[in-house]
């Protein structure tokens, strides 16, 4: 299916730019029967990002995978890494044209936001908590770009990583407390061999960091494993594990419900921790069950 007046081809990819450009052919696709399904990005894709993008092309139907590549100003505080964060854009390109990605957005910051962004999204008073305790106004940024994206893209389906689990619930909130019309579908976390959750700025980290960096999981596991005896054994259990590495400084290592409420015995519920290893920052989690 080729069609000249938008700019698409079936099966093979198209780069655009423009918002409105890429609005255009969604909705047109979705006309003709098409289900979109959309993997947003930062870039620096990794095996992680190509699961998501796997998951994609096997939902239901005869659907057309869209990946967004933006390094999203907003969702950075002043002394975060948003000018050092890697953006390898003609790799990550290939790695699309690799995993049978048919439209490609990569917008840049005048494109997003042309005038600005004054109104942006609040996610709530969980916003302020984990992440968001470390990180002020990060999930604001976040959402005012998923948001965004929903409405250019207009997926039918949007898969995001587990990894970043407060990211997923609060996305998942929006949704559903704005009425936006798309499925939001989580993946689970893909890790390194030995353990360590694959992220882009897993490349900050020194040969001796990364050596110690997969405690984070090992530490997550020995609480899950212990569930059964209740919440203060998960808690205590993972603590000990990160105590044994003196170079790590933890930032929080909480136990939630799924929902990232207080955990409930009987109930599915999530552990997470948040790390420093030097000056690069880890982030990690695991579902429990109490």
């Amino acid at each position: 299916m080729t069609t000249a007046r938008t700019g698409y081809s079936a099966g093979e990819l198209t780069v655009h730019r423009s918002p409105a450009e890429l609005n255009k052919i969604t909705k047109a696709l979705r006309n003709a029967g098409r289900r979109i399904v959309f993997v947003p990005t930062m870039g620096a894709l990794h095996e992680g990002h190509r699961e998501l993008i796997r998951h994609a092309r096997r939902a239901p139907g005869s659907v057309v995978p869209v990946v967004s590549i933006f390094v999203n100003p907003l969702q950075f505080g002043p002394n975060e890494d948003l000018d050092r964060y890697p953006r390898p854009l003609e790799a990550d390109l290939t790695a699309c044209r690799e995993e049978g990605v048919e439209l490609a957005f990569v917008p840049g910051v005048e494109d997003m936001y042309p005038q600005g962004a004054q109104v942006t999204v609040q996610p709530g008073e969980l916003g302020s908590k984990l992440e968001g305790a470390v990180r002020e106004g990060h999930f604001g940024g976040v959402l005012t770009v998923v948001a965004k994206l929903f409405h250019i893209v207009a997926p039918d389906v949007a898969f995001f990583g587990e990894k970043d689990y407060q990211q997923l619930v609060l996305i998942k909130r929006m949704v559903r407390d704005l009425d936006f019309p798309v499925h939001v579908v989580g993946v689970p976390t893909v890790r390194e061999p030995d353990g360590l959750a694959l992220s882009s700025r897993n490349a900050y980290l020194s040969p001796e960091q990364r050596a110690k960096a997969p405690v984070l999981y090992r530490a997550l596991q020995a609480g899950a494993s212990v569930s059964a005896q209740g919440p203060e054994a998960v808690l205590a259990a993972a603590r000990a594990v990160l105590d044994q590495e003196p170079a790590l400084e933890v930032e929080y290592l909480e136990l939630t419900d799924s929902d990232l409420g207080p955990p409930r015995v009987g109930e599915p519920g999530r552990l997470l921790v948040a790390a420093r290893l030097g000056t690069t920052r880890l982030i990690d989690n695991v579902p429990v069950a109490l």
